[in-house]
């Protein structure tokens, strides 16, 4: 029995994306209990903003390690583009709970405030949340370049929510510190509203990119590239194009157009040709891409449609 995965499987993005995605959900537990123990020991507003996000950081990563195990899942029956999609409603969710716990910590931070400040122990939190620190930003940093390598938009988003952890963890150090130096107790409070204000608009920003691909929305460099490939190799095939779309699906890009040949080109010899055009698309992007090209003649082509038109008006009146 092999406990140890091969290199080969270890090479696998699969492979490494379930992987990294249950480091960092067992990591994220690990943190909550340090920084648990860290509230428990100083009785800090910020600590207690820290392990709240952490909680909410949990939940959003076991959602998230769902949304990559389905995304990974081929196209079937019900789905016959695949799952990919669910990528964005993964960066919705983290975002909304990220959202979520920034006003609860705003909350307890000013009740805290209001009731009354009371703090001990600061030198061995500020160690527990070092440590949370240092932790978490290595973790985010590797989620985050494994997402980009792989345009897992599900990893992107949960390295960033990491990434956004270990700011509200160095925040949370700097009150521990400030407060040990000049003993005025509000800080703690203070950097702990100014830590939730830091993570509503990273939550925010989850947001916008869900809708935005939820809503398909173009990406203007994308569509630059595509847009130069196609001028390019059309011109070398004494060819024209229109109707060029693409949009994210997730954990690939889906490309359309229509390219245009002459009346009398053989269609095994279009066919052909669009083969090419479409391996010229697939080797200048590095994702994974499905390009789909639709094949119309050139010179009888507005005559195509207008009697199409003509024909379907025809019908409609009847």
């Amino acid at each position: 029995m092999k406990f140890f995965p091969s290199i080969r499987r270890r090479k696998d993005p699969a492979w490494q994306a379930k992987f990294a995605m249950g480091l960092s959900l067992a990591v994220g537990m690990l943190m909550l209990f340090a920084k648990l123990a860290a509230y428990f020991i100083t009785r800090s507003a910020a600590i207690f903003s820290d392990a709240a996000e952490s909680v909410v950081h949990i939940f959003a990563v076991a959602f998230a390690a769902y949304s990559l195990w389905l995304s990974l899942k081929p196209a079937d029956q019900s789905h016959p583009y695949g799952h990919d999609r669910i990528g964005f409603f993964s960066a919705g969710f983290e975002g909304a709970l990220i959202i979520v716990a920034a006003l609860f910590i705003i909350y307890e931070a000013v009740e805290k405030w209001l009731g009354g400040l009371h703090l001990q122990n600061l030198a061995a939190g500020a160690g527990f949340v070092a440590f949370a620190t240092i932790v978490n930003g290595a973790l985010g940093g590797y989620l985050v370049y494994l997402g980009r390598k792989q345009h897992s938009l599900v990893l992107e988003a949960n390295g960033k929510h990491v990434l956004t952890d270990s700011w509200t963890s160095l925040g949370v150090i700097v009150a521990l510190l400030l407060t040990l130096w000049t003993g005025w107790l509000p800080f703690d409070p203070i950097i702990a509203i100014l830590v939730a204000l830091n993570i509503l608009w990273s939550g925010a920003k989850l947001i916008r990119q869900s809708i935005g691909g939820l809503m398909d929305e173009a990406d203007p460099a994308v569509a630059t590239k595509l847009r130069e490939i196609l001028l390019r190799t059309t011109r070398e095939h004494h060819l024209q194009f229109h109707s060029l779309r693409h949009r994210n699906a997730g954990n690939k890009l889906l490309v359309e157009c229509h390219l245009l040949f002459h009346d009398a080109t053989p269609i095994a010899q279009a066919h052909e040709t669009a083969t090419l055009i479409e391996q010229e698309i697939h080797h200048a992007f590095p994702m994974n891409i499905e390009v789909t090209t639709h094949l119309e003649p050139l010179e009888s082509h507005d005559e195509a449609h207008a009697r199409l038109s003509e024909n379907a008006n025809h019908t409609a009146s009847r």
